[in-house]
């Protein structure tokens, strides 16, 4: 088996990475950093994004696992005493692949012909360069609403408990195939009207904003902030693509979502 490390960089994670290099090393299992069957990613849920996106282009084939050094994530199941467990799970047990569900966003420009495409694993959101957002909201190609405010957050299942979860958007266990859509304090009054409710889009529904006045826009993609000038439309759904984690015992989601919001 080949394996890759990511690490968040400081001083307590980069100890843990090259100890569980060299516990893997010595099991004979191979370090690949272009090619790896599995990424272990050590520090928090950032490190991991930074690990999703680093190895976007081999999903269906490289499975992740994390390792936390710091507050409990979402993504990460393992802590540093459990070291040599670890290493002993990969390096000998057949591990469980767990499928969750990714954001596809398509930016299209004007003028036609050019587009870009992005995998999100927590979120994408939309704002204004500078000012109030203003977008037309459709589902299935049939319009919503004109929304007006500060931004759009469209997040996954597992992004739920992220950005969306701050905006009052619903948790949703992240086996769902499915995209949320929460609002950042829309304009309602007598003469503007949003729905005021976060959207549970299901796998086979689309939802595509397209700019009503202005054309450049500051768009996140998890960790990432990109300005995009131009824009014709933004398009997401759930992709066809899926991350996979490799897991060698119980995670329940549930208990993650109540040690992490609900106990003390």
């Amino acid at each position: 088996m080949k394996f890759a490390i990511t690490s968040k960089g400081d001083s307590k994670s980069n100890a843990l990475m090259h100890k569980i290099r060299a516990y893997l090393l010595d099991f004979k299992l191979t370090y690949d950093e272009q090619k790896p069957d599995i990424v272990i990613s050590v520090g928090g849920d950032g490190t991991l994004l930074y690990a999703f996106h680093r190895y976007s282009g081999r999903l269906d084939k490289t499975a992740f696992v994390g390792v936390h050094t710091g507050h409990l994530g979402f993504y990460a199941d393992w802590v540093p005493e459990e070291i040599e467990k670890l290493v002993i799970a990969i390096a000998r047990t057949p591990y469980q692949i767990i499928e969750y569900p990714l954001l596809e966003t398509i930016i299209r420009y004007q003028g036609g012909g050019k587009e870009t495409r992005y995998l999100a694993l927590n979120e994408s959101t939309v704002k204004s360069v500078d000012g109030t957002l203003v977008m037309d909201v459709e589902i299935r190609g049939e319009h919503f609403e004109r929304f007006r405010g500060d931004g759009l957050c469209v997040s996954t299942p597992s992004g739920s408990t992220a950005y969306n979860k701050a905006l009052g958007g619903a948790i949703l266990h992240p086996s769902i195939r499915a995209l949320q859509l929460a609002e950042m304090a829309s304009i309602n009054n007598r003469v503007f009207r949003t729905v005021g409710s976060p959207l549970i889009l299901p796998a086979h529904h689309t939802c595509t904003l397209k700019p009503v006045n202005r054309r450049d826009f500051l768009v996140t993609i998890d960790h990432l902030t990109l300005l995009h000038k131009d824009v014709k439309s933004i398009q997401y759904r759930v992709a066809n693509e899926k991350i996979r984690f490799a897991r060698f015992r119980p995670f329940p989601f549930w208990k993650r979502v109540h040690d992490s919001f609900v106990s003390n």
